[in-house]
């Protein structure tokens, strides 16, 4: 086996679109690390899945930040999670009052759920600077851009909100070689939503070359499944993170991939299937 890089941070997201929580260890099962996308909100007049993909909507989302009050296990239920609102103040998943606010901070009524029995779908703002086809039919437009709807999960296992598989994999190469091509650009890992970050020696696109390849991190195995295409989220304010088209104008620029049927779509790190679960931990090694 050859060690390509270490697991320099752990992160899952308890509600789908809102902000996550890094944390130092995880169960690791075919549903992924325990407790992500536990949860997601659901639009009630349309029934589809919210996300920031579409931010006139939902942009709002990236203000919301949950985390687990106990830490959840591998069967595929989670615990409460906390959410904490832009205020400041705290409300649980479990109180018979979380949709209500959750409407009234968004502006549009939702509900939260932990899963859906259909196949969910969900709305994205396709930009210029994606500078790619779209992978969904256009359904409208939002100024200048045109929207597009996708399935909210795509090859994940059934009742999930993975937009495509349990693991996505970011390397530190990929992120520095993205800064290097745009230097005034943020690359913070936040930016896209990985489960983990692999810190690595070369500062390239390296998991490109991991396609198809089996990984084995401590004794969860993976198999590296596809290039992760990237979205408006990429570019949107969250935290101390600004707006800025430039992130994903980039992508587009320096690694352009396939994904699927789709080709030229701008990339940043890897889906993986967990094919051995176990326990990740800060630190282990990654090798192929």
């Amino acid at each position: 086996m050859e060690t390509v890089g270490r697991v320099l941070e752990l992160w899952r997201y308890p509600v789908k679109s809102m902000l996550g929580e890094r944390i130092d260890a995880s169960q690791v099962s075919d549903r992924g690390l325990a407790g992500d996308r536990g949860r997601a909100l659901v639009d009630a007049e349309t029934g589809k899945v919210v996300s920031a993909k579409r931010p006139r909507y939902w942009g709002g989302m990236l203000e919301l930040r949950a985390r687990y009050d106990a830490e959840p296990t591998s069967d595929g239920t989670s615990p409460a999670a906390r959410i904490t609102l832009p205020d400041g103040s705290e409300l649980s998943t479990d109180d018979a009052d979380v949709d209500q606010r959750l409407s009234e901070v968004l502006g549009r009524k939702v509900s939260l759920v932990a899963r859906v029995d259909d196949v969910p779908i969900l709305e994205e703002v396709w930009i210029e600077e994606k500078n790619a086809d779209p992978y969904g039919p256009v359904v409208g437009s939002e100024g200048a851009d045109r929207l597009i709807e996708i399935p909210a999960s795509i090859g994940a296992p059934p009742g999930t909100f993975f937009d495509y598989s349990a693991i996505h994999i970011v390397t530190t190469g990929t992120l520095g070689r993205l800064a290097d091509a745009y230097p005034d650009g943020n690359f913070d890992s936040r930016r896209f939503r990985p489960n983990l970050v692999l810190e690595v020696p070369e500062r390239e696109f390296v998991e490109n070359a991991w396609i198809g390849r089996e990984m084995m991190i401590g004794k969860v195995r993976l198999e590296i499944l596809a290039s992760t295409p990237r979205c408006v989220m990429t570019t949107l304010p969250q935290g101390d993170l600004p707006k800025d088209r430039g992130i994903l104008r980039t992508a587009a620029s320096v690694n352009p991939q396939p994904f699927g049927p789709f080709e030229a779509q701008p990339c940043v790190g890897v889906y993986a299937e967990v094919l051995s679960g176990g326990t990740l931990r800060l630190g282990d090694s990654a090798a192929l």
